[in-house]
Formats: C-alpha cells, sequence, structure tokens
C-alpha cells in the first residue's frame, strides 16, 4: 500500500488572479478537509505540499513559478493528489507533474459553484497530451461508494479504471455511404485548398492541452495564424464611436436586453457595451485581412486589463444572424451571411472543430452556428416521469444567440463578475433551446490528434429549476440543459479529456445522426483517430 511507506502529498493550483483565489479559498478548504479525511479513514495519511499564505490569503500555488518551487521539496517518487475546488491554471503544476515518477491521482468536488470540475478536467487533457499517467476521480461529500472504492485501489498503488464500455473506435463501425463520401469531399477539399485559424496569442490560462501542435495541425490542411492582443486592441482604437453604436443600436433592435447600471463594478455601462462593439469591428476586419477561416481570443491575459470582455463578441461572430461589419476601404461587407467561427480561450482544438462543423453543418444545409462549451457539473432531475442525469454545459462566452430559446430576444447581456473580469464587459446569456445535439471533442494524446462524438438533447426544464441551477454555478453565463445518449455521467468524466465541449444543433435526430456520421468520416479523412461514445447514435 502507499500510506505504508509514506503521506500522500496533497497539492492545489489555483487561478493567477489572487481576486479569484481569495475568494474561491472557502471552498478549495472545505474539499480538502473532506478529501484528508477520507485517506485517513482509509488507515493512510496526507501532507500539504504547500502552505497557506496569510500575506496572500489563499494556499493555492498560483504561478508556474512558486510551482516548481513547490515540487523541488516534494520527492519525485511520493504519491501525489492534485485536489481542485476550483477552475485553476494546469500550467501551475504541470513542469512538476512532467517530471514526477510516483502515482498522481486528480480529485474534483462535484459542484458547479467556481468550479472544480472544470479545472480537473483541463488538467486531466494536459497530462494526456502530455503523456503523464494519473488517475481521476470526483465526489459530492467524498463519502460515496464511487469515490471510496477508486481511492482504495489508488491508495494500494493501482491505477482507477472508469468504464469505457460506451466507446467505440471508428475502425470497428461502419458509416451509411452517403455520410462517408461527404466527410471524405469535404476533407480532400479542406487539406486542398487549406485553411487558417486566427490565433489572438496562444495558451491562454495554462492550458496546454489546447494547444494543437504545428505539425499535427498541418496535416489536416489547417494552418495557424499567429496574431497579437496588442493588434486587436490597437484595431479598436481605429473604430469610430459611430461605427460602435451602430452595432449597439443593431443588437438593441434584436431584442438583445443589457443590464446596465452607474456602478461599472456590478453594472454594465454604455462605455463596456461601446468597447465590445468596437471589438467585434475590429475581430472582423483583421480576420478578413489575414483570411481567417475561425478565430480565437485569448482574452483572459493582458487584454482583460485594456478592455472590456470578449464574451458579446464571440456569440455574435458564432451566429449567422449578425451586425454587419464594412470593410473601411471598399465597404464589403465581411463574412456576409456567414458566422465566423470563433473558439473561446483560444481552444486550437474546439477551433479545428468548428471549422470541421460549420463546413459540414453548411453542406447538409443545417443552421451552422456551433460553440463550445465547459463541462459544468449536472444533476438528476425527474423529467417525463423519468429521473435523468442532466448536465449543465456552461460558458461564458462564444455560444451564440441561435442557440438560445428566443434568439436574441431571449438573451440577456450582464456585466461579467469583477473578480475575473476586471474591465467588466458583457456576457450573451440564456438557456440553450431544445433540440437534438452532436457534441464532440477533438484532442491530443500519444502525440496523434483524436476525436470523440456523440448525441446529445438540449431539453427544457422549468424556469424555476433553470434558475436555480444558474445560480449553482456563475448565472451571467448562457447554459445548456443536456442529456447524453448512452453515457453515464461518470463515463463520461472517466474518458473526457478536456474542460471543454463543442455542440451543434440538428433539426432531429435523423438528421444528428447522419451530421454525426459525415463529422467522423471527415476527422477520419483528416487523419484523426475518431471515436463514437454513446448509444443511439445510428452507426
Amino acid at each position: 500500500m502507499i500510506y505504508m511507506f509514506e503521506p500522500v502529498i496533497l497539492v492545489a493550483s489555483g487561478d493567477l488572479r489572487a481576486s479569484a483565489n481569495c475568494e474561491c479559498w472557502a471552498a478549495q478548504q472545505k474539499v480538502e478537509e473532506a478529501v484528508t479525511a477520507a485517506i485517513r479513514r482509509e488507515g493512510g495519511d496526507v501532507r500539504r505540499g504547500h502552505p497557506y499564505q496569510p500575506g496572500k490569503g489563499h494556499g493555492f500555488i498560483d504561478s508556474q513559478k512558486y510551482g516548481m518551487e513547490v515540487f523541488r521539496q516534494i520527492s519525485p517518487q511520493s504519491p501525489l493528489m492534485v485536489v481542485e475546488a476550483v477552475w485553476q491554471y494546469s500550467h501551475h503544476v504541470l513542469p512538476g507533474l512532467w517530471s514526477h515518477s510516483g502515482p498522481i491521482l486528480t480529485v474534483a468536488n462535484w459542484s458547479g459553484e467556481w468550479p472544480g470540475l472544470v479545472g480537473m478536467l483541463n488538467l486531466n487533457g494536459c497530462l494526456a497530451k502530455a503523456g503523464i499517467p494519473y488517475s481521476t476521480l470526483w465526489s459530492e461529500e467524498f463519502t460515496d461508494e464511487y469515490f471510496l472504492n477508486g481511492l482504495r485501489r489508488w491508495l494500494h498503488d493501482e491505477p482507477v479504471a472508469h468504464d469505457q464500455s460506451h466507446v467505440r473506435s471508428l475502425n470497428h463501425l461502419r458509416l451509411p455511404d452517403a455520410a462517408a463520401q461527404l466527410g471524405a469531399e469535404l476533407a480532400a477539399e479542406l487539406r486542398q485548398d487549406k485553411a487558417i485559424l486566427g490565433i489572438f496569442d496562444e495558451g491562454c490560462m495554462g492550458m496546454y492541452n489546447a494547444i494543437i501542435p504545428d505539425e499535427l495541425l498541418h496535416d489536416t490542411g489547417v494552418f495557424k495564424e499567429r496574431l497579437s492582443q496588442s493588434a486587436l486592441y490597437a484595431e479598436m482604437l481605429q473604430v469610430s464611436g459611430e461605427e460602435a453604436r451602430s452595432i449597439y443600436t443593431w443588437l438593441l433592435g434584436k431584442g438583445l436586453r443589457f443590464v446596465t447600471g452607474d456602478d461599472p463594478e456590478l453594472y454594465l455601462t454604455e462605455d463596456q457595451i461601446l468597447g465590445q462593439c468596437k471589438m467585434y469591428i475590429a475581430a472582423l476586419r483583421i480576420a478578413d485581412r489575414f483570411g481567417c477561416d475561425a478565430i480565437g481570443i485569448q482574452y483572459q491575459q493582458g487584454l482583460k486589463d485594456l478592455a472590456p470582455a470578449s464574451d458579446l463578441v464571440e456569440g455574435l461572430l458564432n451566429n449567422v444572424d449578425r451586425p454587419p461589419v464594412a470593410d473601411p476601404l471598399t465597404g464589403r461587407i465581411l463574412y456576409e451571411g456567414r458566422a465566423l467561427p470563433h473558439f473561446n480561450e483560444v481552444d486550437e482544438c474546439a477551433g479545428l472543430d468548428a471549422l470541421v462543423t460549420n463546413r459540414i453543418w453548411r453542406k447538409l444545409g443545417f443552421d451552422p452556428e456551433t460553440t463550445l462549451h465547459d463541462v459544468r457539473y449536472g444533476e438528476n432531475y425527474r423529467r417525463g416521469g423519468k429521473e435523468e442525469f442532466i448536465w449543465v454545459f456552461e460558458i461564458s462566452g462564444a455560444v451564440p444567440p441561435r442557440h438560445l430559446t428566443g434568439g436574441y430576444a431571449g438573451a440577456v447581456s450582464y456585466r461579467q463578475p469583477a473578480m475575473y473580469f476586471p474591465s467588466g464587459g458583457g456576457t450573451l446569456a440564456g438557456v440553450s433551446k431544445p433540440g437534438e445535439v452532436v457534441w464532440s471533442r477533438v484532442f491530443v494524446e500519444s502525440g496523434a490528434l483524436k476525436a470523440d462524438l456523440g448525441r446529445a438533447t438540449a431539453v427544457e426544464l422549468p424556469d424555476e429549476e433553470s434558475r436555480r441551477r444558474a445560480a449553482a454555478t456563475t448565472p451571467q453565463w448562457p447554459m445548456m440543459h443536456a442529456v447524453m445518449h448512452g453515457i453515464t455521467r461518470d463515463q463520461f468524466m472517466g474518458r473526457h479529456k478536456a474542460n471543454h465541449i463543442q455542440v451543434a444543433y440538428a433539426p432531429d435526430a435523423a438528421g444528428a445522426n447522419l451530421a454525426l456520421a459525415a463529422k467522423a468520416a471527415m476527422f477520419r479523412e483528416l487523419g484523426m483517430d475518431v471515436f463514437v461514445c454513446g448509444t443511439e447514435n445510428g452507426l
């Protein structure tokens, strides 16, 4: 047993922003106490690998530099546990984990509050890309048998295995001929004509898993145009107030409601909104100038201290019906009648996915709006006479109005929480409309591009339940209530290699099956290892 030789070393990666670390520290303490108690009930011992720092008001590893200092004091052979109740920056601990030879367990609380689940899934994706062996567990109270059984295995120096019977390699499946042909044709077209992802500063929030190595991306026919957020800010300064106000007026005309107030720390102000309108115009103009087929704005670092949030901008870009923006020299409307796919937080895996999705959905004549969400959390809910596990997918930005119940008129823009976004800026909040969904995730593992795909249904819940779930997470952000097809909560958590999940609607179940098959085919023809997850996928 591990604990017969030495104690488990517990570490906690945190945010780079001191405001978030201080606000979330109480939740982290509570989770660490529960995990520690569970280990000790099993006869083990725990030692925290780094102290609480009174001067900072928290005990998180809050930088890569500090993470390296912490791991210099930890034996590389020690059993190591990374416990998360918060969003965390994986690069804070990745250098230490890279050279750690002892067993690693990542643990998160099952809560949507800050959220640890999202942080843990991101770390898991980073470890998978890096080829670092790890086990992973999650729990609400850390007293349930699923968690305890996994913990016992890990304490006995055994890897924690999760059921993956829902995962089927595409190599073992036969795709419908029409879908296979469509996917192959579009893949050949992409490789021949090529495409550009506009990358506004790579490596957002330590998400190593969100960076596709150039040589892997190039094999798909897609190339990066590395752009700077300083260039985006400079372009914003060239946008006139009149142009910005025309975007604002257009959105008001569509029924989008902005929650404004006098206190810029709590509410949106007109200056924040017009700043976002300038960013929207600037992003389209730079994207057109460099021939980008999709773009990703990092935002979370640097730009957050200069400009309002990019979230409203991201949602608008992902929508076909959006405010027109003209080339300042020719008057040509940029990307007219099309979405310009935006991948939140410069998640290049989501960017490649969005580009592929957009092309397939347009070819099929489906609404091509696509977006990524965080896998935030979920709960059981009794609906239609039966108990179902209903996920909350939720992201701060990038959700197009077309995905929301009521479209623009059903959307609300709230000021982003000040602890994350000091310069304010609005979201594009709302609840996703009910309908059939194809979900997917592109990821890097074992030096190769891979993709998981499956089916889900976005469901409608009573307003009271939606409000409760929003309050349990971040109420300013848009969310989707999703039922996964043929995948349990724990199967999904044990398999997924990212904090993000890509979603796009299909007109009905048959259309969703067709789109999933065509997308799987296109991914395969682009050289990816493809896996279909769950049942009822028509394959």
